[in-house]
This record gives C-alpha cells, structure tokens and sequence, in this order.
C-alpha cells in the first residue's frame, strides 16, 4: 500500500492558481491571433468543461478546467459552467500524462472526445488546429532573439529525446496492467 500523496491540502490551494496561469496562457495564444477571438466573440457567456479522462490513479486527482467564454473572445476561469445549452465538454486522454505534456510542448493534438453543442466543437476545433504557441518569439521580447533561438533548439532537441523514451517505454508501461 502506497503512503498518500504528500501534501494534499495544498491541492485546494494550488489548483486555483495553475488554472488561472494556464487560462492567461491560452488567452495569450489566442489574443496573437486576432481571427481566433473573433470566431470566439460570438460564444460569449457559454460554458466549456475541460476533463482528463483516464488520469493515472496514482497521481493526485486532476480538477476540471472549466472556462467561460468573455464577450471579449477570450477565456475565463469559472467555477461552475454556464447553465443552458450551448456548452461542451472537451475528455482528453490523460492516460499517460509525461506523453501528453511531451505532445502539448511540440504542438500535437492529443486524443480527445467532445460532448456538446456543435458550432462550440466546431470552433474549439479550428483553434486547436490553427493556433500554436510561439514560445521562440515571446522568449526574444525577452532575452533577445539570438539567445531564444538557441534556447528553442535545445529545448526541440530535449523534446526529441524524452518523446523518444516515453515512446520506447510506453509499451512496457500499458503492459504492466496497472
């Protein structure tokens, strides 16, 4: 039997605070791209509910994100989706958690299941597929463009690597049954 995850009162505390980071970082992709908000303004006020489904059990418990949607085509964190219809439910596979960050790092698209309105998935769905974060260009703003090329191919090359080993070690992984 395994001790308990360490800690675990903090867990109310933190998760608010991660969300709330992770929310101004998608805000931050989508306000690059001005089409995106645009496509998003017309969605003001519903709801989207964010579940890792699959999370490995012995990890602490992943929260939903639950995000609404501003009149600015934005994002916002909320604590309870809007009520009516027009929401979404949005499962990724979080079965492997080290290959889905490894993906969300590189650009790929995770494997998901949608629930919900279809105009909603289908925005969502354009989104996911047309905007990426630069991470090069926002690191030259700050360090300069030079020192953020070369710190963008070190990290290609670190993402590389560790896809390649969560790749080798994945099949060993899924066989173990646990």
């Amino acid at each position: 039997m395994s001790a308990p995850w360490p800690l675990p009162s903090l867990a109310p505390l933190l998760t608010p605070v991660l969300q709330d980071r992770l929310v101004l970082l998608i805000n931050h992709v989508v306000s690059r791209e001005p089409i995106a908000a645009q496509r998003l303004r017309p969605l003001a006020g519903r709801g989207l509910v964010v579940h890792l489904a699959q999370w490995p059990k012995l990890l602490p418990a992943a929260p939903d994100l639950i995000l609404g949607v501003t009149p600015a085509g934005l994002f916002e964190r909320v604590e309870e989706a809007p009520a009516g219809a027009g929401g979404l439910r949005i499962e990724i596979d979080a079965s492997n958690p080290a290959k889905l960050a490894l993906g969300a790092l590189s650009g790929e698209a995770p494997r998901v299941s949608v629930q919900g309105d279809a105009a909603f998935a289908g925005e969502m769905h354009w989104l996911m597929d047309n905007l990426r974060w630069d991470i090069e260009d926002d690191l030259a703003g700050i360090v300069g463009p030079l020192p953020a090329r070369q710190l963008a191919q070190f990290g290609r090359a670190l993402r590389r690597t560790l896809s390649g080993m969560a790749e080798r070690f994945a099949p060993k992984m899924s066989g173990s049954g646990a």
